[in-house]
């Protein structure tokens, strides 16, 4: 028969305390006598008479900071409300126009102050509406975005893609439209006067998404196979 280690008494009425402690952890919360002994530390400069009150009252800012903390963060993830709200109306969209012009007026929902879609062109024929479908030079897409990059943050170009007064937004979000395979390449972009407007992850992702989702509608419309 194996014997129990034999203990130094201190460490064995240590190891007692540590075992009822864990026992016990919520009893012991509210004893503020005990808190004080076992944390005279954390209260030294703080003068309060009542450990647990001071305790509860330390609890409650420091869950109401986290709560701010995280309606911090639902107001930052806003804008991921207003895509969802975009998608839908482009699926609930009755006619090509109106897909095209819920696309157009997304722009404050990100933030920016114009928005437009542009199709290369040879430049023999002009936009059926020149404020909302572009017409720009064959080429451009792939040089703005290269051979197969889905979208680019700009400070410059929107005389080019956006069109008069374009020239005075600084901060420019272009995401290329793949529509189908025999159409001519386009993008989606916003514009926004400030510079930095489109910067962040989120941000890119809620722009990259609404993006993926405008070219499935204006495919579907268009009756296109998927490119």
């Amino acid at each position: 028969m194996e014997r129990a280690e034999s203990l130094d008494p201190a460490e064995a009425a240590a190891q007692a305390v540590k075992a009822y402690v864990r026992l016990n952890r919520a009893r012991l919360s509210g004893d503020g006598e005990l808190l004080a002994m076992l944390l005279p530390e954390r209260f030294a400069g703080a003068q309060v008479s009542d450990l647990q009150r001071y305790a509860i009252e330390r609890l409650a800012a420091e869950n109401a900071a986290l709560r701010a903390e995280r309606d911090g963060l639902k107001t930052k993830r806003g804008l991921g409300d207003g895509v969802r709200r975009l998608v839908l109306e482009l699926i609930d969209a009755r006619r090509f126009e109106d897909a095209i012009a819920t696309a157009i007026g997304a722009a404050p929902t990100f933030g920016a102050d114009r928005a437009a879609i542009c199709i290369e062109g040879d430049g023999n024929r002009a936009a059926a509406d020149a404020e909302r479908v572009r017409l720009i030079a064959p080429g451009m897409v792939s040089a703005i975005l290269g051979r197969d990059g889905s979208g680019v943050i700009l400070s410059s170009g929107g005389e080019v893609l956006l069109g008069p007064g374009g020239g005075a937004c600084k901060s420019l979000a272009v995401f290329r439209l793949r529509i189908g395979r025999d159409t001519p390449p386009a993008v989606f972009v916003l514009g926004a006067g400030p510079a930095g407007c489109f910067e962040g992850e989120e941000i890119a992702a809620d722009l990259a998404f609404f993006a993926r989702a405008l070219e499935r509608a204006v495919r579907a419309w268009l009756d296109l196979p998927k490119s």
